[in-house]
């Protein structure tokens, strides 16, 4: 039971604002950054307040890039492959994931629980780890400097399939059977109940594996030498990384605004469905 007292409210009033003002606080300064010159960001105090430079310091970055620095792309290029890949990823991911599920809860074939669990085991396999091998075989294919190099090795997913093999396995076999006496093919099945039945899971498992993919850099650091195909968070850490030089960090905050704005815009139009597909169990 949940007291009702004033100064518990009060408190837990307090608590909510004092943690929303620390999350949000780093977020504000970079947006200050991104509005002033570098002048004013080399200088002491660092300004709390927007500046006058905002528009001239978006449009620079996105149509120029980092402008005096050599090997830049202007950041729309980047902006580009990163959600060509974030949505490759998301998509590719679910679409592997939910045939895979499909196919082992509901045929019967020779050794089916064992390629489950060979799938399960690679969660215990990051990228990281086989990051060597699969760059040789990646390489050998051709692909490097490719978006099908930078989607394809990311795309499979263990958690993904667990995650729709569990849901199928909650589906109630009376569902399955009706559609079998209605005359409905294993595809028709697929298509037509289990599909619509999974709108909340897919939109979940899209928001995590876009977010996943947004922020790839190790694999795209290893297997791009063009600048035409870097990634948002390459360019950021480039530029933050220079060598004999102050990073000019009026433009870097803006490279990092503009770097997650897709991210946040994905999970605020898909907040719903997101939230619906993480807590639902029964269906």
């Amino acid at each position: 039971m949940v007291e009702n007292r004033p100064w518990l409210t009060f408190v837990r009033h307090l608590i909510v604002i004092v943690g929303a003002v620390i999350i949000a606080f780093p977020v504000w300064m970079t947006f200050v950054a991104s509005t002033h010159d570098q002048v004013t960001m080399l200088q002491s105090p660092v300004p709390l307040l927007p500046g006058t430079h905002l528009i001239e310091n978006y449009r620079d970055v996105l149509l120029e890039g980092y402008k005096s620095r050599p090997g830049t792309v202007p950041l729309y290029v980047t902006l580009t492959n990163s959600l060509i890949m974030a949505l490759g990823v998301a998509i590719g991911k679910i679409l592997i994931s939910i045939i895979s599920a499909f196919a082992i809860v509901y045929f019967r074939f020779p050794l089916r629980m064992t390629f489950f669990w060979m799938i399960f085991v690679t969660l215990m396999l990051p990228v990281e780890v086989r990051i060597v091998p699969t760059y040789g075989v990646v390489a050998r294919l051709g692909m490097l400097n490719s978006y099908s190099g930078l989607i394809i090795p990311v795309i499979a997913s263990a958690t993904a399939t667990f995650l729709f093999r569990q849901f199928f396995l909650s589906v109630p076999d009376e569902l399955t059977e009706a559609a079998r006496v209605d005359g409905a093919s294993p595809m028709r099945f697929f298509w037509d109940i289990l599909l619509p039945m999974s709108r909340t899971s897919i939109a979940a498992l899209f928001v995590i594996q876009f977010i996943y993919g947004w922020n790839q850099y190790l694999w795209p650091l290893l297997i791009t030498t063009q600048e035409s195909f870097y990634t948002i968070v390459m360019n950021v850490s480039r530029q933050a990384n220079v060598v004999d030089a102050t990073p000019s960090w009026n433009l870097l905050m803006a490279m990092a605004m503009l770097a997650m704005l897709p991210p946040v815009l994905v999970v605020m139009f898909m907040q719903r469905l997101f939230v619906r597909g993480l807590v639902e169990t029964e269906k």
